[in-house]
């Protein structure tokens, strides 16, 4: 039984004291947190009263084992080489975690959970401190970045690119929430947090410092210092473009910055395009 607590004490601790030397109590310790992360006990954020909350001191454990770590050799061989800290190796996966990892050079490192029924297909990659959960598809070229939360029957398709944090140590990572499809080549970035059911339009980047156009209800969508872009349940986005400028060099040569844009909100016909096919589990 992990005890998180002192977990989480013994690492603000270390963290604080600046120390690159460590010892056999910090090894034992960082094999439980990272257990605890690799279970999903574990989470480096999470949603509480209403809000997704950062846990600080999870990204701190993190960047105690790049701290500590030694670079080793983990080839497989002379055709097969690659070198990481010996703190963080890759996720060790077996047949009874029921997870499809498709053959072609996909990577799940050790201190990400990755749930029964989620699909791998190659090349992906999950980084530490990600959490994806159950039947989510992680489909070709996709990425998901350090601290990233993903929920269930999430599609991330071909290219999708999930922005990964650890530091700022405060700085929310990327929330993917339940049964939303993210589009080939789409990006999102900078803390952003994507409510259940959304759809993302091929193509489609979201970042904390571009504001989202709602088109459906004649809005617009911020980031703030307090909270982070947050896109609605349901929210159906396509890539956009508005002008620079009317008027100077800018408008003389028609100009415009990309922009995502919420052309509705999602139905049955959207949510019947979207399905994952069941065959592919």
């Amino acid at each position: 039984m992990l005890n998180i607590s002192n977990i989480r004490e013994t690492i603000e601790l270390l963290y604080d004291s600046k120390t690159t030397n460590s010892g056999s109590e910090f090894r034992h310790l960082f094999g439980q947190f990272i257990d605890g992360l690799n279970s999903g006990l574990i989470r480096a954020a999470e949603y509480h009263d209403g809000e997704w909350q950062v846990n600080n001191w999870v990204k701190k454990g993190i960047l105690l084992g790049f701290r500590y770590g030694k670079l080793k050799d983990y080839s497989s061989d002379k055709l097969f080489s690659y070198f990481d800290k010996e703190t963080i190796p890759l996720k060790p996966l077996t047949i009874n975690d029921n997870v499809r990892v498709v053959m072609g050079g996909s990577s799940v490192r050790t201190g990400a959970y990755v749930a029964s029924g989620v699909v791998i297909m190659p090349p992906g990659y999950i980084n530490i401190g990600a959490y994806v959960d159950k039947e989510t598809m992680i489909d070709s070229h996709a990425l998901v970045g350090s601290c990233a939360q993903i929920g269930k029957r999430v599609h991330l398709s071909a290219g999708a690119m999930i922005g990964g944090v650890l530091e700022p140590i405060g700085s929310m990572p990327v929330i993917v929430e339940d049964d939303v499809f993210i589009g080939g080549n789409c990006g999102i970035y900078e803390g952003v947090i994507v409510k259940s059911g959304a759809v993302l339009g091929s193509g489609t980047i979201l970042t904390s410092s571009v504001p989202v156009f709602d088109i459906f209800n004649e809005r617009i969508l911020r980031a703030t210092s307090n909270h982070p872009l947050t896109i609605p349940e349901n929210a159906v986005l396509v890539p956009g473009s508005r002008p620079l400028q009317k008027s100077g060099f800018a408008g003389q040569n028609g100009l415009h910055l990309n922009c995502p844009v919420i052309i509705k909100y999602r139905d049955d016909s959207t949510r019947d395009a979207t399905l994952l096919e069941v065959s592919l589990r």
